[in-house]
């Protein structure tokens, strides 16, 4: 018995006890019932902002990429004039330019039209 004793005095001196501070909960306390100062509406998202402005300008890209496409292929296969052949490349590269920037912009405005997730609005740069 005096060897159990011995061993407990021993603990307390170096401070070993896991116990050493009290019981185990003391470090622990109820949170209280009054008012936080937090509300559950500040933690929910905002209604997404369409930024109308820049699905305007890619719906513009788009069509207008698409038309410059489009008569440049008529040109490269001779179903328009070849007198206007000097205008075939500028068309095609102007066309693919405009077209890409477009068409990319306008499939994630759909996207995030129709609520696809990891599609949203906020993915469209907004101009001012």
């Amino acid at each position: 018995m005096t060897f159990l004793l011995h061993i407990k005095e021993n603990f307390r001196k170096l401070g070993m006890s896991r116990f050493r501070f009290g019981r185990q909960h003391e470090g622990y306390r109820l949170l209280s019932n009054d008012d936080s100062g937090f509300s559950d509406t500040q933690f929910e998202l905002p209604p997404q902002k369409i930024p109308w402005k820049a699905i305007s300008l890619a719906a513009f890209l788009f069509i207008v990429g698409t038309v410059l496409l489009i008569t440049g292929s008529l040109i490269v296969t001779g179903h328009i004039d070849t007198k206007y052949s000097d205008r075939l490349w500028p068309m095609i590269v102007l066309g693919g330019i405009m077209f890409l920037p477009g068409a990319y912009h306008i499939r994630i405005a759909y996207y995030a039209f129709k609520e696809y997730p990891g599609y949203s609005f906020t993915d469209i740069p907004e101009f001012e």
